[in-house]
């Protein structure tokens, strides 16, 4: 399945590039998105593997009304190959194509106090060096690292806190007896 989402995130991802409108393609399938998390009848509708795909694409083509035609036309297929109940797997992907390819990378700091905007600025930036990048970092807090931080991009995650030194380090004493 997984290979499904890419494959569709790219082809919307060449089309949009091709036509200058990654940004407004990246907006509306982000709407859609939200529509489909906050109109679970809808989601589950489109998930429906017993329900005919042309119908699917019908009420697709109704919701997408007044759409940018290229992303309008996107959902038309997605949903007519019976992937309606994708959307969101295939935004995700999107999403990361278009922060790849814009030389942009996401990232989440989890650390065991707030940090202040410098601190925060000076992680950002080594990260920056570090990938080549533009970093759009989130904050979060977790008193229970007691130290450092977890920093998150994509499916990397680097463990640098106290907690995570302590567990590697009982593991490791649990496994030599």
């Amino acid at each position: 399945m997984a290979v499904a989402h890419r494959m569709y995130a790219r082809a919307l991802f060449e089309a949009a590039r091709d036509q200058g409108r990654i940004d407004i393609a990246r907006d509306e399938l982000a709407e859609l998105v939200s529509a489909l998390e906050t109109t679970p009848e809808l989601e589950a509708f489109l998930a429906n593997p017993q329900l005919d795909p042309p119908a699917k694409a019908s009420v697709l083509d109704e919701i997408t009304t007044g759409a940018d035609p290229v992303v309008r036309n996107f959902v038309r297929v997605v949903a007519s190959k019976g992937r309606g109940g994708q959307f969101r797997a295939i935004a995700e992907e999107f999403e990361a194509i278009v922060d790849r390819e814009q030389g942009r990378l996401k990232v989440e700091l989890t650390t065991a106090y707030d940090l202040g905007d410098d601190e925060a600025k000076a992680i950002v930036s080594r990260i920056e060096q570090a990938s080549g990048r533009t970093v759009e970092a989130t904050r979060t807090v977790d008193p229970d690292l007691i130290g450092g931080l977890i920093l998150q991009a994509g499916s990397l995650r680097v463990d640098a806190s106290v907690r995570g030194r302590l567990d590697r380090l009982r593991r490791e004493l649990v496994s030599r007896t």
